[in-house]
């Protein structure tokens, strides 16, 4: 296996957006084959950290589907229910995949990083910048179909191509800032870090209406 570099991570990072971009309308036609979930650690290196952000930008793009479907007014009770289910378990995932999008990343970078690097951290991991890069893809593909539906008004879509033009700038700028800060770990301004979540409400151990209400 060839050496990791800085240039080979940036390289990886931007090949991980580009298929986010790609991947919305690929899945639109046919859902991604994806195996079971593979136990921590399993998935390493380019091809794991490229694995680890398709997974999670799937999550995303099933979460999204959810989220529309949970605000009709025209479905039983029990369908809306059943999305709430639905969009715990897939925000779970999404959120336990950007902890191991940041493992796998510092996993490659360990070997690179400064010895006297600062102990200094972002506000926000790569991990939990190429999600909201997922949102934003999610964001700029639905947002063009606003642009060309047929039932609307012109001023409708007037607004759907101005808020495209905006979409596309912050995406190209948050992708810009991630490969910025990857300069900052190469130079050892800053180091990664992975911050976990711990998320509560979805543990029968930690969410007191679970546990103080079992039967």
């Amino acid at each position: 296996m060839a050496d990791i570099t800085y240039e080979t991570i940036r390289e990886t990072v931007n090949d991980a957006v580009a298929h986010q971009i790609r991947s919305v309308m690929d899945w639109h036609y046919g859902e991604p084959v994806y195996d079971d979930e593979p136990e921590p650690g399993v998935l390493t290196g380019v091809q794991g950290f490229r694995e680890l952000v398709g997974r999670q930008h799937w999550a995303n793009f099933q979460l999204w589907h959810v989220e529309d479907r949970a605000r009709r007014k025209d479905v039983d009770a029990k369908v809306i229910a059943d999305c709430k289910y639905a969009i715990d378990k897939l925000n779970q995932k999404r959120n336990d995949l950007i902890e191991r999008v940041d493992e796998c990343l510092i996993g490659m970078l360990a070997p690179l990083l400064p010895a006297d690097a600062q102990e200094r951290y972002n506000t926000e991991t790569v991990g939990a910048a190429l999600d909201r890069l997922s949102i934003q893809a999610l964001k700029i593909f639905h947002m063009k179909e606003q642009c060309n539906r047929k039932d609307v008004d012109e001023a409708h879509v007037e607004q759907c191509n101005a808020k495209v033009l905006t979409l596309n700038q912050q995406h190209e700028d948050l992708q810009r800032a991630i490969l910025e800060l990857i300069e900052e770990y190469e130079a050892g301004t800053k180091k990664p870090k992975v911050y976990f979540q711990f998320k509560m409400y979805n543990d029968p151990r930690l969410n007191p209406e679970l546990y103080e209400n079992k039967k």
